[in-house]
């Protein structure tokens, strides 16, 4: 069978025996990645650390049946030993890659790994807040997989907005007509923040106060959970933005 190389974010990785391990990347061209990584847990391999997750690597292939087997791998981001460093870091970044790890399932694109990058790039520079970084990243990733939140028009009816409550089953913000009883009512100040988050605006992401960037947290963690189906389980060890 041949052999492929590819540009690859380790997403996560699994013990497979005494020194191997099952390693899970997204890969620029091949979208979703799994491999065999053999003898990478002995002390003297010289390619554990660069298969850690959050690394990015340039990775050779051998295609397997069910799992391929890594040959050869050289870093090109080594983000992990920054990332891990700092606790909400490491948080966000888990929830970046579980998220990527869901949609390489079926969306995963050269655009999803270069967001992917550029997040966990931002987050071991410490570039913005860890929290604004994920939750732009959340936002956009949903937007890459065709569930762009609405947040002009009612995400309904197409009804002009400004609207002031947002439903995550809904798509987005939602008119009076639309929103069911109980709807989360969000004020103009949160929905420019959700906007500043899609668009990449750092400078407004970085001037919003504090509760802004909270109550958008929330909306941005109910959206992307409810489309992926299932709870983003690293979600639950991420602090709200400080």
């Amino acid at each position: 069978m041949p052999t492929y190389r590819d540009e690859v974010v380790v997403l996560r990785t699994h013990k497979l025996g005494e020194a191997d391990r099952i390693v899970t990347m997204l890969g620029r061209r091949h979208g979703k990645i799994r491999a065999v990584a053999k003898g990478v847990r002995r002390t003297s391999s010289r390619l554990g650390a660069r298969l850690e997750p959050f690394m990015v690597a340039d990775v050779q292939f051998y295609a397997g049946r069910s799992l391929d087997i890594v040959q050869q791998a050289s870093s090109l981001g080594t983000y992990g030993s920054e990332i891990a460093a700092d606790y909400d870091r490491y948080t966000a970044a888990s929830a970046m890659v579980e998220t990527a790890d869901r949609l390489g399932d079926a969306d995963a694109s050269v655009s999803h790994y270069l967001l992917l990058v550029g997040g966990l790039r931002a987050l071991s520079q410490g570039a913005h807040a860890s929290r604004s970084i994920l939750d732009s990243y959340l936002l956009r990733a949903m937007a890459l997989s065709g569930w762009a939140p609405g947040l002009e028009e009612c995400a309904r009816c197409g009804a002009p907005g400004p609207h002031r409550s947002f439903v995550a089953q809904s798509g987005g913000m939602v008119c009076p007509d639309c929103a069911p009883a109980g709807s989360a009512r969000v004020d103009p100040d949160t929905t420019g923040h959700l906007r500043a988050l899609l668009q990449g605006d750092w400078d407004s992401v970085d001037a919003a106060a504090t509760r802004t960037s909270a109550a958008a947290s929330g909306l941005v963690a109910a959206y992307a959970q409810w489309h992926l189906e299932r709870g983003i389980r690293s979600l639950a060890h991420v602090e709200t933005n400080r």
